[in-house]
């Protein structure tokens, strides 16, 4: 769900908007607790190898992640915030690699739709600098919205399997 990439020279910086909304088999309640569990979520993130608890709401975490003939292992923090439980919360993403940077900041929210389905929202925006911001803002999109999916669908089937 999360990009992390840099644009060819850290002076460029590339902002992107990501939005988007999800149905998910699962009571608002529940999702939020997998949400704030650090090992589910690194079975369902795109390219997670490792997410870590390092402080209440704060999170180190390593992605290898490969969009077309660019890949990298990036290093940083995740950090939640404005924690409304069980509603929403701003989620804080800062990582680095020797290809680039990623800063961004997303607004999550649960939606009950009925006893046993949550839609899940995100909005916000990404800022990328490094090798990556060459490629351009189509290509980054089309990597978003890719990630995005294979993030719900991971989610959808852990969810799935857990009931």
């Amino acid at each position: 769900m999360v990009l992390l990439f840099y644009a060819f020279s850290h002076k460029l910086k590339i902002p992107m908007h990501l939005k988007g909304t999800h149905t998910l088999p699962a009571t608002r309640e529940q999702l939020w607790l997998y949400l704030m569990d650090p090992e589910f979520l690194a079975r369902v993130t795109p390219g997670i190898t490792r997410l870590e608890r390092i402080a209440e709401d704060s999170f180190e975490a390593i992605a290898d992640i490969k969009m077309g003939p660019v890949k990298g292992s990036f290093t940083g923090n995740l950090g939640l915030r404005e924690k409304q439980e069980p509603e929403s919360f701003l989620l804080d993403i800062s990582q680095n690699s020797k290809i680039g940077n990623v800063s961004a900041t997303i607004k999550l929210e649960l939606t009950e739709m009925d006893s046993n389905t949550t839609a899940m929202s995100f909005d916000g925006k990404a800022k990328l600098s490094g090798l990556l911001a060459r490629t351009g803002q189509r290509v980054l999109s089309g990597v978003a919205n890719t990630l995005a999916k294979q993030f719900f669908s991971a989610l959808e089937k852990e969810l799935t399997s857990a009931t």
